[in-house]
């Protein structure tokens, strides 16, 4: 491993503001369990970029680019994007694009930003919420050890009706005892 930032299959990186293109790609990708988003002008998409490059990573929320260790294409992104600095505790999102989905990219994205925010941020628990329907992310956040701990019932309205919020959660001895603090 050349650095706490690659794996395997994926490195993370700073997001550039030439991946506007990837982005906007992405948004077109229809997400099963995920709400229909309005669509975006690619100078929106250009603007948003932009803005992620340069954005400062405030109480730890930041969001990197993930891109292949083979071939360095953009396939999604990972991030963290609320914390609880005060009692430990941070919640995350990954996307990987409709066309890279199923290759292992998620997993490993998500153990890199877990092992960064458990033994360099010293976070204590790591918070995922997730669309009951999202069969490919609970699946995911199963695999990689996450406990469902509630359920938010009807919680979020999308496609004509209300659905559940599955709240999953991971504490970082649990991380640790699947995935090592020190890397693969």
């Amino acid at each position: 491993m050349a650095s706490s930032w690659t794996g395997r299959r994926v490195r993370l990186r700073a997001i550039e503001p030439d991946d506007w293109t990837a982005f906007s790609r992405f948004a077109d990708d229809e997400r099963p369990g995920s709400r229909l988003d309005l669509p975006r002008s690619a100078e929106s998409h250009r603007a948003w970029a932009k803005e992620q490059a340069v954005a400062p990573c405030a109480d730890d929320r930041f969001r990197l680019a993930v891109a292949t260790t083979a071939t360095a294409e953009l396939v999604g992104t990972v991030g963290s994007h609320r914390t609880g600095t005060r009692s430990g505790w941070f919640e995350f999102e990954v996307m990987i694009g409709a066309d890279h989905r199923r290759q292992g990219y998620a997993t490993e994205a998500v153990v890199l930003l877990l092992r960064f925010m458990f033994a360099e941020r010293r976070y204590h628990k790591c918070l995922a919420a997730v669309l009951d329907q999202n069969e490919a992310s609970l699946a995911l956040m199963r695999r990689l050890g996450f406990t469902e701990e509630g359920r938010l019932r009807e919680h979020v309205f999308f496609a004509g009706r209300h659905h559940d919020l599955v709240l999953m959660g991971m504490l970082a001895d649990e991380f640790d005892l699947r995935h090592t603090m020190s890397g693969p």
